[in-house]
């Protein structure tokens, strides 16, 4: 490897929030994230940025190796990275999400890892030094132009996944039982294939992203009979499986109204607030801030006519709402909201997930104190 490549991991991986294990390390230094981003491709760092290797060289080189996830395809190819616009629907992530994630999962020489969400094929990548000649991974993707362009990255490489085109919801049950399953899609409902598809003791890591809010990293593991338990180690936000994409919510007619809960208090809670809030409610959130005002939106994700926005201006003691649909969404907000704080405010980390072929359930503390 170039010397002043191993620099650059060697500042990356400096420069990255909290203990990486020697393991991880080892990996990001052993599969150079450059060879996994295409020479135009996209920043995503608040505002998005093109990034080129052709006509400005440092720019591409200082961010490839920076912790900055990479928009590498918008609008499921149909367009051009050179804009920046558009929907972003394939990436190399952040590399400090994709070391947290590898931390949590603990893959091993020896194992058998399903990674379902190719995409440029760099965890992937990572995974295979993990594993070892010992071990195999096998990667799913969607996407066939995407799948094939992880490929040939994998290839420049010198990694040799085996590489699956297909809707990774249902897993790869040709390799089956797996000691780990990587999941490096956002997820709002965990297919109970994966949990089929581990042997017991075995490990599945996902970002749970409900899109309430801060999203979650979710550790789970497997049990003789079939269910999976865990709990919401961090923070984690991936782009949505395709799968498991939200309905665009259309404008209605709705019910203007007032709520004594300032929505700037519920955006500005911490996440266990919000991870409670989308499990009670099943609801996601956008926000807008301006001028001191706030506009807090809750959405059904499933059902596009149905919404509700709350607005917070300074001085205000009852707050404006304005709810579409045939569900009172900031009622059941502000409901949830306040079953948190009944709850004594707890974090994130006293949260937890058991998944079973009926379906997936947060709890609190246990799982015999289920939410939602």
């Amino acid at each position: 490897m170039d010397p002043s490549i191993g620099r650059r991991i060697d500042d990356m991986i400096a420069d990255l929030p909290g203990p990486l294990s020697p393991k991880v390390q080892a990996a990001l230094r052993a599969v150079p994230r450059h060879l996994f981003v295409p020479p135009i491709a996209v920043a995503d760092d608040s505002p998005r940025r093109v990034i080129d290797r052709d006509t400005d060289p440092d720019e591409w080189w200082r961010t490839v190796y920076a912790n900055v996830p990479i928009i590498t395809q918008l609008d499921d190819g149909a367009s051009p990275l050179a804009d920046a616009t558009g929907r972003a629907t394939s990436s190399t992530s952040a590399p400090g999400t994709v070391a947290d994630l590898l931390g949590l999962l603990e893959a091993g020489p020896g194992q058998r890892v399903l990674e379902v969400g190719t995409g440029t094929g760099w965890t992937a990548a990572l995974l295979t030094h993990l594993v070892g000649e010992t071990g195999t991974v096998t990667s799913i993707e969607v996407d066939p132009a995407v799948a094939e362009q992880a490929a040939k990255n994998l290839g420049e490489a010198g990694a040799r996944p085996r590489l699956v085109v297909g809707d990774g919801a249902h897993g790869h049950p040709g390799g089956a039982l797996y000691d780990r399953v990587h999941i490096t899609c956002g997820i709002r409902y965990v297919p109970y294939a994966w949990v089929e598809q581990t042997r017991p003791g075995g490990v599945i890591v996902l970002p749970w992203c409900p899109e309430f809010g801060e999203d979650h990293s979710l550790r789970l593991v497997v049990t003789p009979d079939g269910i999976a338990h865990g709990r919401f180690p961090g923070y984690a936000s991936y782009m949505l499986m395709r799968s498991q994409r939200v309905q665009p919510w259309q404008a209605g007619d709705g019910i203007r109204a007032t709520s004594q809960l300032d929505p700037r208090v519920v955006w500005h809670a911490p996440p266990g607030a919000h991870l409670a809030i989308a499990a009670i409610t099943g609801l996601r959130s956008y926000a807008e801030e301006d001028d001191g005002e706030l506009t807090l939106w809750a959405i059904d994700p499933d059902t596009p006519g149905r919404w509700a926005a709350a607005r917070s201006a300074p001085g205000d003691v009852e707050f404006a709402t304005y709810q579409v649909g045939d569900r009172p969404l900031w009622d059941e907000v502000t409901d949830a909201y306040r079953r948190w704080v009944d709850r004594g405010q707890p974090g994130r980390d006293r949260f937890g997930m058991t998944v079973t072929l009926d379906g997936q359930q947060v709890w609190l503390d246990t799982p015999e104190q289920p939410i939602g």
